[in-house]
């Protein structure tokens, strides 16, 4: 076989090794050395790549080093057949006969042997995608998939250290208080436990344990600041309210200051001499914006997202009754981009947790939405399917948040399903979205405290916002906070929802800019599954989607125009809630 031919072949059969040239070419030497196909080359490398487990049996990553290994089982073979070749027994002259060939026999041509013609199809487990049609018809960009970005979105856990955490706590109030001197042109920020004059203090909002009575929420004369050790050596304040603070920058119209365990305040006031700090003013902080001038290729055609977020079955079976009436959905449809959010085999389902289920989580996983995602993307050339993680997934190896995307094998390897990371940032068309399948927003009511107060220099709505409703406010927080899950800690009886890993929570970095170099910016698009009833918001210009779970019969539409070239990206957004019938 060509060179050039067996190494297409071996990259069909192989498409996470197309991009490593090292490995592609040994591959393609092994196979001439050893005579061997690519299929015979898949079927021994899988076999030896194969790691069986009690809990889910998964191939291993195809490496240099595991071809070396199977390079030299593969010499160990052919050198064991060479010497362990018996010779063939030998037999009658009459008996090797083929008596069949004398009957009958006429002068002409030697009739051709019979053949079987058999088709052979791609296998369901296979990684072949031989049937795939064309690319996408809308163009995407997601995260980076370097050697380097894949690891450091799939870090190891449980080895965290209190000084590793203490440090990146620190660095996020240090990075706000210098964001917040800038903004409110301040000359310096003091320490809440010092001083009885009016300063300016930032830090993170915490309970104050001594005055709590309900462990899960903030409450006035119960709430804390916790200073950085750059700024105040770490000191923690109680925090006492004036009658009626001053609000200064808040959303027009909401004339409040919003605090939750873990976010960052800038505060004004000076230190009452009792231990505790007392705020005249509340800063509130200034948001992610928009991008201006958005980018827009005249070239961006108009295309349809149906947007869903598990759990996909009700509590009381695993028959996927929701999801299957969506698939019908989206068949009848016909969206280009389908995206999907955790979780999908869900850990916490009442029958998973007694053990009342037949097949494996990977299987279940294949059955319900690999194989009717594939056989919509066959009938559809050119749609694609986006699938973003939950902890709460059973058929992840990775159980904390921020948290890496699923494995190949999980997909399948289609090209077509693109496996993207909790929480993810991603474009497409030249839209750009952002989306976690945390529940943050119902983790953020959870333990939400307001303090009323007199609005200051209150920042003018933009067009189409939504206003000051609660879910938009809630959403506000994100993107003042510029944070997927800005809480902090995980409220006790939701912590089996998210399990945080604070060392790295650089991953969960809302507005970019730290990767590619770029300006921090707003997403157009904010996808924020929850519990609460599914809604459509517009917050300083970004467009907030809630599409509930699916198991409620719930999801959402997002209609993107053509692109003319001129106006925004947002402005070709036409978002609606949907239901399942």
């Amino acid at each position: 076989m060509a060179t050039e031919a067996l190494t297409q072949e071996i990259c069909g059969r192989f498409p996470l090794i197309a991009s490593d040239a090292p490995l592609l070419a040994e591959c393609v030497s092994v196979c001439q050395n050893y005579a061997l196909t690519a299929e015979d080359l898949q079927y021994k490398w899988e076999a030896h790549n194969f790691r069986p487990s009690a809990i889910r049996s998964e191939i291993s990553p195809y490496t240099l080093e595991s071809l070396a290994t199977l390079k030299a089982n593969i010499a160990r073979e052919k050198a064991a057949a060479s010497t362990t070749k018996k010779p063939q027994p030998r037999t009658s002259l009459v008996a090797t006969i083929n008596r069949s060939a004398f009957r009958n026999r006429v002068p002409g041509p030697k009739p051709a042997a019979a053949t079987v013609h058999v088709k052979v199809e791609p296998t369901a487990d296979g990684f072949g995608m031989e049937g795939i049609a064309g690319p996408s018809t809308v163009s995407f960009q997601g995260p980076s998939t370097t050697a380097a970005a894949r690891k450091k979105r799939a870090y190891r856990y449980m080895h965290e250290k209190p000084s590793e955490r203490g440090d990146v706590l620190d660095d996020r109030i240090d990075e706000f208080a210098e964001r917040i001197r800038e903004h409110y042109d301040l000359s310096e920020l003091g320490d809440p436990s010092s001083t009885t004059e009016d300063i300016t203090v930032v830090g993170r909002i915490i309970q104050d344990d001594d005055a709590a009575e309900d462990s899960s929420k903030l409450a006035d004369g119960a709430i804390a600041l916790e200073s950085s050790r750059a700024l105040a050596n770490g000191a923690r304040v109680s925090l006492r309210f004036d009658l009626n603070p001053k609000i200064r920058g808040c959303p027009q119209g909401s004339s409040s200051g919003v605090f939750f365990p873990g976010a960052i305040a800038a505060l004004r006031g000076k230190n009452g001499g009792g231990g505790y700090f007392q705020v005249s003013e509340i800063l509130t902080l200034p948001p992610l914006l928009p991008t201006p001038n958005a980018k827009a290729d005249p070239d961006d055609p108009a295309f349809s997202v149906f947007i869903a977020s598990g759990p996909y079955t009700t509590d009381q079976d695993l028959g996927f009754k929701p999801w299957r009436a969506l698939i019908k959905k989206i068949t009848e449809a016909k969206p280009a981009v389908v995206i999907l959010l955790g979780p999908f085999v869900d850990a916490l389902h009442p029958l998973i947790k007694s053990g009342d289920v037949d097949s494996p989580p990977l299987t279940l996983f294949h059955t319900r939405f690999i194989k009717p995602l594939r056989e919509y993307m066959d009938t559809v050339p050119g749609s694609i399917a986006l699938v973003v993680p939950s902890v709460r997934d059973l058929v992840s190896s990775h159980a904390v948040f921020p948290q890496c995307e699923f494995t190949a094998d999980v997909a399948r390897g289609d090209p077509r399903i693109h496996l993207l990371p909790n929480p993810a940032t991603f474009t497409l068309g030249g839209i750009t979205f952002a989306a976690t399948s945390a529940d943050v927003l119902f983790h953020l009511k959870k333990g939400e405290f307001i303090k009323r107060g007199e609005e200051v220099d209150a920042t003018p709505a933009m067009a189409d916002d939504s206003g000051t409703d609660a879910m938009a406010n809630l959403c506000r927080h994100l993107l003042q906070q510029r944070s997927f899950y800005p809480v902090f800690p995980v409220p006790l009886e939701l912590a089996a929802e998210v399990v945080l890993d604070v060392t790295h929570s650089d991953n969960l970095r809302l507005g970019g800019g730290e990767e590619d170099g770029a300006p921090e910016s707003a997403p157009d698009v904010l996808i924020v599954p929850s519990r609460f009833k599914q809604f459509t918001k517009t917050v300083y210009g970004t467009t907030a989607l809630n599409p509930s779970f699916v198991s409620k019969s719930a999801y959402l539409v997002l209609d993107v125009a053509a692109s003319a070239g001129s106006e925004g990206a947002r402005a070709r957004l036409a978002p609606r809630v949907a239901r399942i019938e």
